[in-house]
């Protein structure tokens, strides 16, 4: 198992065939392929496809779930689960655990793990500094936005593929 764990944000809600669950699922085997250990939310969508890839690539992975979702288990392709009692200690262990970040496209759950890292990097709270990857313009809006009224906010990187998100947080770590 690799020291070195990468936290993905992401949706429960796509499912095999959908373009987000196939991305996710190229960014999974992308992390494993680099002997770097995977952590997610544990469940469906998006955090069983980049977990799947990661197993499939002989990766490790971590999820990090929540008992109070009502949730029995952690998807198939989790091999430690971490139980949490509450959602603030979940936030908190998968931020913990994370030496990088990748968020890919969700609801208001992704949002708030997105928002967490970034006001952490901006407070310069987390130390070591880490990095911040989007996958996907589908932030994009909400950085715009945001930088329209703190445009000294830690810049992040938007990168176009898995493949370009690993290589930036490779980048990162390796500095």
């Amino acid at each position: 198992m690799s020291e070195t764990i990468v936290t993905l944000f992401g949706s429960s809600a796509p499912r095999p065939g959908q373009p987000d669950y196939d991305i996710a699922h190229d960014l999974g085997r992308q992390v494993a392929s680099r002997d770097w250990t995977l952590c997610n939310g544990g469940y469906g969508g998006t955090m069983e496809a980049a977990a799947r890839g990661a197993v499939e690539a002989g990766g490790h992975t971590i999820g990090v779930t929540l008992r109070t979702l009502g949730r029995a288990r952690a998807n198939a392709y989790i091999r430690q689960e971490v139980p949490t009692f509450d959602l603030f200690h979940r936030l908190n262990t998968l931020v913990r655990l994370g030496r990088g970040y990748v968020v890919l496209p969700g609801g208001t759950g992704t949002l708030l793990e997105f928002a967490a890292v970034w006001e952490l990097l901006n407070k310069t709270l987390l130390r070591p500094p880490r990095p911040l990857v989007l996958l996907g313009d589908f932030w994009r809006p909400v950085v715009d936005r945001i930088l329209t009224q703190q445009p000294d906010a830690v810049p992040l990187t938007i990168a176009p593929s898995p493949a370009a998100a690993c290589d930036q947080l490779a980048a990162y770590l390796a500095a």
